[in-house]
């Protein structure tokens, strides 16, 4: 049974970020664009996939939380560490990453990055600073701090950031990296994409509080909820954590309000939840917000539709070369596998 109310506004929100309101240029807010739509597409593309049968195992996507990652990859260095969950897509594409490279390694295929070895849960590119996406819940989130903590003892300004979903905040771990982060100020950026739902479980069953951000409160930290939908938010809130752990001030818990758009994974019943909560949701979901802002700017609607159509044009592509592309050689199973 869903929750009765999911509006995706969050007013504190709003007033903790009301100055980030139109921070960024058109042309800044436009190429956000297209990097979300590029998203939305190649997720939509591996739900196609999956569904013809394509796709081995589990794929979680992120359809409706580009925002999120969008924002946060405009706001950070290159150089800055990232970590996520098994839902990684959106914040691969976000940071750099290849099409091509992403699908081919979602399909198994040897072009992948990982050689097809890691799958959809498994999303790692170091030259873009993402360290590794995470099978387990709550894992990848004392892997940042561990590189935050490196970054520190090195003295070289970089930040580590890490995602997780609302339902990870019951990991006794999580609260573990939380103290230590907050006791050492170390140079990290906790991200909650708090959809909701954990799996199928809404988090009116799960969560004790109603702002799950102010869990991070009894530790001392720095916390804030936010509309984690709208891209120009989140680019600011997650600048404003950067700016203050660079300057040695500790941690932020940022608690980023959004939603699923599709289910907890590929081929998912999605018994669990209404059509007509998922409808209600798509006035408020990133795409929407951005493009509604870029009209009211004056930006051309025929514009929009142009760089939408170019998307088409290269995630069609880029799922072509992955259908296309060979399979591993039977002998990389016993490549890149190493013991302690």
């Amino acid at each position: 049974m869903a929750e009765p109310s999911l509006k995706a506004s969050v007013p504190s929100a709003k007033a903790a970020v009301a100055e980030a309101t139109a921070v960024l240029a058109t042309e800044q807010l436009l190429s956000m664009y297209r990097k979300m739509v590029l998203i939305r597409r190649v997720e939509e593309s591996l739900l196609d996939l999956a569904g013809s049968g394509k796709i081995g195992g589990a794929m979680h996507t992120a359809i409706g939380h580009e925002g999120a990652a969008v924002g946060m990859a405009a706001a950070l260095r290159p150089q800055d560490y990232l970590t996520c969950t098994y839902r990684g897509h959106h914040h691969s594409l976000a940071r750099g990453m290849d099409p091509r490279r992403a699908i081919c390694e979602v399909l198994g295929k040897a072009p992948g990055f990982a050689k097809g070895k890691g799958g959809s849960m498994h999303f790692l590119d170091p030259s873009l600073g993402l360290m590794g996406a995470n099978g387990i819940v709550g894992a990848q989130v004392p892997h940042a701090a561990g590189m935050a903590l490196a970054a520190k003892i090195r003295g070289d300004d970089r930040v580590a950031i890490t995602f997780f979903g609302e339902g990870a905040l019951y990991q006794g771990l999580m609260h573990e990296t939380f103290n230590m982060a907050q006791k050492w100020k170390l140079p990290v950026i906790f991200y909650c994409e708090n959809n909701r739902y954990s799996e199928m479980t809404p988090i009116s069953r799960t969560s004790s509080v109603a702002e799950i951000h102010l869990f991070a409160r009894a530790y001392g930290m720095e916390s804030v909820q936010i509309d984690g939908n709208n891209v120009e938010v989140v680019y600011e809130t997650v600048a404003r954590a950067a700016a203050r752990a660079r300057a040695g001030e500790g941690p932020t818990f940022i608690e980023g309000v959004t939603y699923r758009l599709a289910g907890h994974m590929a081929n998912d019943l999605e018994t669990y939840r209404s059509a007509e909560e998922i409808d209600m949701q798509r006035s408020y979901e990133p795409l929407t917000q951005l493009q509604q802002t870029l009209l009211g700017r004056g930006v051309a609607a025929d514009l929009l539709a142009q760089l939408r159509a170019e998307v088409e044009q290269e995630v069609q592509s880029a799922v072509e070369f992955a259908l296309e592309a060979p399979w591993p050689d039977v002998a990389e199973a016993y490549t890149d596998v190493y013991k302690v």
